[in-house]
């Protein structure tokens, strides 16, 4: 992801929201700078889709990333993944997650990350269910409870 891409990235999160939490263009900015990686999906120089991964020490202060990073060492933190409608359904979700598991091989890295269930998210926990990632945990975060999952190292 580079600067140009911002303006679009910021508006397919909104498009998704509340399955991603809403941001700002200054929050955008933020979680970029301080993520591990953010990467974007483009097709015919587009950008369709996009996630920010983030490391422990991070000073963001989602309640959702400071739980997994109060207990677990040894993990990344996948703070949000969307993308544009039109692009849904073609497996780039799924390419996209294999170019992150790509990144952490043999870094002895989990992920985590959460999926809301209510309200629900069925698509979306399905989709994570397929890829590996288990439910450790559920909270509330700013009035949507939400599956807290758990890949392990690969």
């Amino acid at each position: 992801m580079t600067a140009t891409d911002l303006e679009r990235v910021l508006e397919i999160n909104e498009a998704n929201v509340p399955e991603v939490g809403p941001v700002d263009m200054d929050r955008l900015r933020f979680l970029v700078e301080e993520s591990a990686f953010s990467l974007v999906v483009d097709v015919d120089g587009v950008v369709a889709g996009f996630c920010v991964v983030l490391a422990k020490g991070s000073s963001y202060d989602s309640v959702n990333y400071v739980w997994f990073m109060e207990r677990y060492d040894d993990v990344l933190y996948l703070d949000r993944v969307a993308f544009d409608a039109a692009a849904q359904g073609q497996g780039l979700g799924s390419a996209l997650y294999n170019e992150v598991d790509r990144r952490l091989a043999g870094q002895a890295l989990g992920l985590t990350l959460e999926v809301n269930v209510d309200p629900p998210n069925e698509p979306s926990l399905a989709f994570h269910r397929k890829h590996g990632y288990v439910e450790v945990g559920r909270q509330m975060s700013k009035g949507i409870e939400v599956s807290l999952m758990h890949k392990p190292a690969q």
